[in-house]
């Protein structure tokens, strides 16, 4: 008697057949895919959408400051972006896609400004 990986139940049909079901087969392949190590794309890809997410929910109005330690408390790594802009007095604003940060000090504390993409940017 055969029985299935996922739930042990016995399984019926052919001789190879390893699940009870399409839901017991697609459960094990889930479980399985969950316990490999994580390829260094998908661990950037989820830090870089996690980032935009970030600066997406703390930015509003198109432009906002943020204390730097709020931002990564939340889970926000600076060092993880898609691109960057300088501008023509050469600052460098860091961009998770559309949403971007530059790092900056005020009254002696670090803080992020907010801005999102805009046209004037370049292309």
């Amino acid at each position: 008697m055969r029985k299935c990986l996922n739930c042990k139940a016995e399984v019926f049909g052919r001789s190879d057949k390893l699940f009870c079901d399409v839901y017991c087969k697609s459960s094990f392949q889930y479980k399985k895919k969950k316990e490999e190590e994580k390829s260094l794309f998908e661990t950037i890809d989820k830090q870089l959408k996690q980032n935009r997410k970030l600066l997406k929910s703390f930015n509003k109005a198109g432009k906002s400051t943020v204390r730097k330690e709020k931002l990564l408390a939340e889970g926000f790594n600076p060092k993880y972006f898609t691109h960057y802009w300088k501008t023509k007095k050469g600052t460098v604003y860091l961009f998770c896609y559309e949403f971007g940060f530059l790092s900056i000090t005020e009254n002696g504390k670090s803080k992020y400004v907010l801005v999102k993409w805009q046209e004037y940017m370049g292309g």
